[in-house]
């Protein structure tokens, strides 16, 4: 773990952000005579994230610092893919990912920029790119969902490897779209190996899975009695519980620690290499990374915080347990691999 550095104030961390942006050189140009960038108070922002979770945030963000943002949403995949094919030609000077893999692709192709290395190590490691291209935001657990009128937590399977069992068949539901299980899929390759991987995602496409578009139809199946089992992220179930109470919720959830199923992830933020220096962009990845923001991801999307001395939501387990001291996020870049796999197994 890094050294703990004390998270940086809103008003004056952002101002300093923002001094430290004004005088980073370009890209280009000669490192004597560096050129800089000015604040436009302006920034495009790609966001990989739903837009009724982040959009309160950045508005926040323009009520703090001023500046406006300009945003583009869809899927993370969706979002990597079309960073991938603008290239250097892309507007968009953040990317705010859903996870670690589009994220790591972006870094692999040499569209992101450096994050400062001060604001880095606020991030401990383990949870941010260990190169400093990327930067983490938030934690979140793959967990399973199960139909607690049904099933006892016992009667649901430790690993995901029993998924693909003639007794789960059609009992099983996932969006095979989404960033999160496609880096879960990435990790089950990292983890497992790559024939290993190919035999699970090929016995549980023939083992009549029901598919969605997003975690939280997969998650709504469940509660209402129509799924058994639902491939989620934890903070699907403790949204859900917060409008309805705990209580009332059929569906209940099993952490899966230690397992390629059980993986935790994070969203993050990389700065593209097109706005490197540029101070809008550096002020909303610091914004992203601190108390205030990490406090509203607590708070109202029930994620674990990555900022040493933010409490996670109630009731969850600890980070740290969780975690797979075998899986480097960092080798979830293979994205491109992974969707591939999924296609040829009629998933996409």
């Amino acid at each position: 773990m890094r050294s703990s550095r004390r998270a940086l104030a809103i008003g004056a961390g952002l101002a300093a952000a923002l001094t430290l942006a004004a005088c980073a050189p370009t890209g280009g140009g000669d490192a004597t005579a560096p050129e800089t960038i000015e604040s436009d108070g302006e920034l495009t922002l790609y966001a990989g994230r739903d837009e009724g979770l982040i959009a309160p945030l950045i508005e926040q963000f323009t009520a703090d610092t001023g500046i406006e943002v300009e945003v583009r949403y869809a899927s993370s995949p969706e979002l990597n893919a079309l960073l991938l094919e603008e290239g250097d030609r892309t507007p968009a000077q953040v990317f705010l990912s859903q996870d670690a893999g589009a994220l790591g692709s972006l870094a692999n192709a040499g569209l992101t920029a450096k994050i400062p290395s001060e604001l880095a190590k606020l991030i401990p490691d383990g949870f941010t790119s260990d190169d400093d291209s990327w930067i983490g935001v938030t934690g979140r657990a793959r967990v399973i969902a199960y139909d607690g009128d049904e099933l006892s937590e016992d009667e649901v399977p430790d690993t995901v490897d029993v998924l693909v069992e003639p007794e789960w068949s059609g009992r099983v539901g996932f969006p095979p779209g989404n960033a999160s299980f496609q880096s879960f899929v990435t990790a089950l390759r990292v983890l497992e190996g790559e024939d290993a991987a190919a035999e699970w995602v090929e016995g549980i496409a023939a083992n009549d899975p029901v598919l969605t578009e997003k975690n939280g139809a997969t998650l709504d199946l469940v509660n209402a009695g129509q799924l058994d089992l639902a491939l989620i992220n934890h903070y699907y179930w403790y949204e859900d519980a917060a409008e309805v109470g705990a209580e009332n919720m059929r569906a209940q959830l099993k952490f899966l620690p230690g397992d390629a199923g059980g993986i935790v992830n994070v969203t993050g933020a990389a700065i593209l290499s097109g706005a490197e220096g540029d101070p809008d962009a550096l002020a909303f990845v610091e914004y992203l990374v601190s108390e205030k923001a990490q406090r509203y991801f607590v708070e109202q999307t029930f994620e674990y915080p990555l900022l040493e001395g933010i409490d996670a939501p109630e009731g969850l387990p600890a980070l740290d347990s969780l975690v797979n001291p075998e899986l480097d996020l960092s080798d979830l870049e293979s994205l491109e691999e992974t969707q591939q796999l999924l296609a040829d197994a009629g998933l996409l």
